[in-house]
């Protein structure tokens, strides 16, 4: 839901960021996997109850995977980059879900509600990317998959993920209203493609 208005407010500071870098022929594809590899250790330090750490972790995973993005776009994005970035994301996504019921047991069945509404979630995002894709519909954004609004997106996970290591002992609770939101966004995708598939 924010996050357009998130990248048009981050957008240009990544940019500098990423002019220097792609100047020293640093790749995008470096960066999605120094991204994943903070990514997993937040997940680890959450299953350690670091939560501190994980925060901070989670935190430049997040500033990563804008940074990779705006390299991209000034080398010239490939499809194979987007598939993997968003591949990444969701290595990242889940690992923190599955840290979330090691470190907090109390958290467990939030947790697995939270994974089953992710399935639900991308096979919506992405059969209907499919289908508008094969039908040449236009739309979508500069970005190589192509993500439609829903009332949670990525903004909104780095939100969540962070309440969650900042009041670990309400964990369960907020696994659980971010599974009902992201239960909305698979409403909102079906509803698209009822309107638009016909």
């Amino acid at each position: 839901m924010l996050d357009r208005a998130v990248r048009r407010r981050i957008g240009p500071g990544l940019d500098r960021v990423a002019g220097p870098l792609h100047a020293r022929g640093v790749r995008p594809g470096q960066v999605t996997l120094a991204g994943l590899a903070i990514g997993v250790g937040a997940c680890v330090a959450l299953a350690l109850q670091a939560y501190a750490i994980a925060l901070a972790l989670w935190l430049v995973n997040r500033a990563l995977d804008g940074l990779d993005g705006a390299l991209a776009r000034r080398r010239g994005p490939t499809d194979l980059g987007g598939m993997l970035d968003f591949l990444a994301d969701f290595v990242v996504y889940g690992g923190f879900v599955l840290a979330l019921g090691i470190a907090r047991p109390d958290a467990r069945v939030a947790g697995l509600a939270l994974l089953a509404a992710y399935l639900l979630n991308n096979v919506a995002l992405l059969s209907y990317a499919s289908i508008v894709e094969r039908r040449g519909v236009e739309g979508g954004d500069e970005r190589s998959l192509r993500f439609t609004p829903a009332l949670t997106e990525g903004t909104e996970t780095i939100a969540a993920y962070s309440l969650i290591c900042v009041l670990p002992q309400h964990a369960a609770t907020i696994a659980w209203t971010f599974c009902a939101l992201v239960m909305v966004s698979v409403v909102q995708r079906v509803a698209l493609a009822r309107r638009e598939l016909r």
